[in-house]
């Protein structure tokens, strides 16, 4: 680990050249893809987070009292505690990777090349990955976990308000590495709270093989102009539904709360629901009566052609006015927007202008309705009379994903393992010559 006092007492280049050697180094040195070795670095990992947890969360309850204490938002709070509940689901995570391992390192099929040979696609790893990423320690997890099972080098770089997390995570994860037969250095995660470190490192393409950032639009955006190295961006999540006159409406309610209530700040939570004007008034009731049966706290920002009910005290729900800058908006609360539309043409106009192409969705009875949607709206996913939360690489049964890509190269969509190696063709020439 690279800690902050190291950073402060030498040349940013300098630390960065440190860290970039150590990971292609050891990179060198791993064993080929496919060894034994990485699947018991996914035991060893599982076994190790429980051995320190009590440390771990020791390290989270310093980083929670400190964000608490600069007056963070509770839902960014929230995103930086550790409960025992984390720890099950990266256990979890391990053993599902673990399983997986074997699919994405299945011997792919010979390719019959004419009649002299046979070609093969072999999988190889991408090589070191930098991952940059906003204050969620289960990342840090994520980010030591799935790179590593496919055979790449990984630098970690998380947000300042979960750097003794991560240190304390950085801990176990060295000691898992070691005890599977890995080269330590596979993993580094950086404590650098200046972000000098991190400029240095992103002016190397040289060294990094792939950039994957995941956070904020601005932090993507920051990462796509700042550096050269190839991106796979996990874009902001300023998701949509759009509400057709031919929505059940009941069903539209409970898909509206299940899309932003229980992860309000989630890239797939709703932010924007569009609806059919001459519904909009039984659609907004509809949410409203499902809040209180399931007592869930929602904001709703009304566009003023939309008349409010009147507040009741005790409703776990509240209207207020939607403001031009609520459009585009990651509201990272439980708050959505409504905004009465013409129709479907007018739905994907505005998603167009204002979406991240990460996660839509139309409600709507209608086949035609929800084909047109589809074919309109460019989205790494559409989910059609679903939760925008529906799109998840377990869920959707794809395997364990690191980020949900936006992009249009390479991958879209979960990035599971399949998509954290590359190709080698072999092809068995058996003396073949080409004239």
């Amino acid at each position: 680990m690279v800690t902050a006092t190291q950073t402060a007492a030498v040349n940013p280049q300098d630390t960065a050249d440190a860290v970039l050697r150590r990971a292609r180094t050891a990179f060198d040195a791993a064993p080929p893809l496919g060894d034994a070795a990485y699947a018991r670095y996914c035991r060893e990992l599982a076994a190790r987070l429980k051995e320190h947890w009590p440390d771990i969360q020791d390290a989270n309850r310093a980083d929670i009292a400190r964000a608490e204490m600069r007056g963070l938002p509770p839902t960014l709070v929230d995103r930086l505690r550790l409960t025992d509940v984390h720890l099950e689901r990266m256990v979890e995570l391990t053993c599902a990777v673990e399983r997986e391992l074997g699919t994405v390192l299945a011997d792919a099929p010979g390719i019959p090349a004419g009649d002299w040979g046979v070609l093969r696609s072999v999988p190889k790893p991408l090589g070191v990955a930098l991952m940059i990423y906003e204050a969620r320690p289960t990342v840090t997890v994520d980010g030591a976990l799935l790179p590593i099972a496919v055979g790449n080098a990984v630098l970690l770089r998380g947000g300042k308000e979960s750097a003794r997390t991560d240190a304390a995570l950085a801990a176990a994860v060295e000691e898992a590495l070691t005890s599977a037969g890995l080269p330590a250095g596979l993993v580094t995660v950086l404590e650098d709270p200046d972000r000098s470190l991190m400029k240095a490192v992103l002016a190397r393409p040289d060294q990094v093989d792939v950039l994957i950032p995941r956070g904020s639009p601005s932090l993507i955006e920051y990462c796509r102009t700042a550096s050269s190295i190839p991106l796979i961006a996990s874009g902001g999540g300023v998701n949509h539904l759009y509400v057709h006159r031919s929505a059940d409406l009941a069903l539209a309610a409970r898909v509206t709360l299940n899309s932003k209530v229980p992860e309000p700040a989630g890239c797939t939570s709703v932010e924007m629901v569009l609806v059919d004007q001459e519904i909009a008034p039984d659609y907004l009731a509809a949410v409203l009566a499902e809040c209180e049966r399931q007592n869930a706290p929602l904001t709703i920002r009304l566009d003023s052609s939309i008349a409010g009910p009147a507040a009741r005290d005790g409703m776990p729900w509240r209207t207020e006015p939607l403001e031009p800058h609520d459009l585009g908006r990651e509201f990272l609360d439980p708050v959505i927007g409504l905004r009465p539309i013409p129709g479907l043409a007018a739905a994907a106009e505005h998603i167009r202008a204002y979406g991240s192409r990460h996660t839509e969705g139309v409600l709507a009875q209608d086949p035609a309705t929800a084909a047109q949607f589809a074919r309109l709206v460019d989205a790494a996913m559409i989910v059609v009379n679903g939760s925008l939360r529906l799109h998840d690489g377990p869920k959707l049964g794809l395997g364990s994903e690191i980020s949900i890509a936006t992009g249009r190269l390479h991958v879209r969509g979960p990035v599971t393992l399949g998509a954290l190696v590359t190709t080698t063709w072999v092809i068995e020439a058996n003396g073949e010559l080409r004239g």
